[in-house]
């Protein structure tokens, strides 16, 4: 009996086609898995960067809460390490974060006057959340990039004269006025 030459020529493309197409296969599943696991890196990120910029929030919170006679925001986030603007130095942050999207120690600072009311990631990256932010932070829901995820201390409105309950009866004088008043 004779083999044929051909055959065998043929089985061997068939090998080579089939440990290609694996190849190949491998090689989608390899590049799928990244791209799952970067938007998973990204999230953590994200999660981080939430929860270290609360923190920086409360610390100036926390600074200017503490401030003796009048109250002042913080010129510089060493101070907020080490306040010694007291006998025995006060920390109102444990340790100075890094930008978790960027990786830098630096921060994009929120001025108010001379003090720094706030923080913020410097990254231009979209963000991959957009929903389901606290209460304090419902704006980032609008904001494209992460240099946009504001973190600041909203100082408390000083106390003035209280406000007149809204009832129908002053609602009532306002529309009179209104409708009264030269044009």
């Amino acid at each position: 009996m004779r083999r044929d030459p051909g055959r065998r020529v043929r089985v061997r493309g068939l090998v080579l086609l089939a440990v290609l197409m694996l190849l190949v296969l491998v090689g989608l599943a390899a590049l799928v898995g990244a791209e799952v696991w970067a938007t998973a890196l990204q999230r953590e990120r994200e999660s981080e960067l939430l929860f270290v910029g609360e923190q920086y929030r409360r610390a100036i919170e926390s600074y200017w809460r503490a401030s003796p006679n009048v109250k002042t925001l913080p010129t510089s986030l060493d101070q907020l390490l080490e306040d010694d603007r007291f006998p025995k130095p006060v920390r109102h942050l444990r340790r100075r974060y890094t930008d978790p999207m960027t990786g830098a120690p630096d921060w994009g600072l929120v001025k108010l006057g001379n003090g720094i009311a706030g923080v913020y990631s410097t990254s231009k990256d979209a963000p991959l959340k957009q929903s389901g932010f606290p209460p304090q932070y419902i704006e980032f829901e609008r904001a494209g990039r992460y240099d946009q995820w504001r973190f600041v201390f909203k100082l408390p409105r000083p106390p003035g004269p209280p406000a007149r309950p809204r009832t129908a009866q002053n609602d009532v004088l306002v529309n009179d006025a209104r409708r009264n008043s030269p044009p």
